[in-house]
């Protein structure tokens, strides 16, 4: 029984030459390509294919990733109007068709 299982993972590791966690992260990566081929959206890469994209507003931390930013940064572009938050209590939001067109023009003037 053991080497019924042993001979199980020799196969499983000569089938992929790389972790599942690279596997996983190459299927995102070509998922993203797919998503934005043809069209005239970001060139960068969101982390997670579908979380971002599907989201009506964006968190504070979520913004930041996606420009790859710092939090002053943000605070910046608020204060000079380029980005407007929405606050709930305590906390801060951005709605994603805002971020998004500021996106796009980041993308545009990086070309």
């Amino acid at each position: 029984m053991n080497e019924n299982v042993s001979n199980e993972n020799a196969m499983a590791s000569l089938s992929f030459p790389f972790g599942s966690g690279q596997f996983w992260q190459q299927v995102r990566v070509i998922i993203r390509e797919e998503l934005f081929a043809g069209k005239n959206s970001p060139t960068k890469i969101v982390d997670e294919a579908g979380s971002l994209l599907h989201k009506p507003v964006y968190k504070m931390a979520e913004v930041c990733e996606l420009f790859q930013i710092t939090r002053q940064t943000v605070y910046h572009w608020i204060k000079i109007g380029r980005l407007k938050r929405y606050k709930i209590r305590s906390r801060v939001f951005f709605l994603r068709d805002e971020v998004w067109q500021l996106f796009q023009q980041e993308s545009n003037t990086e070309k």
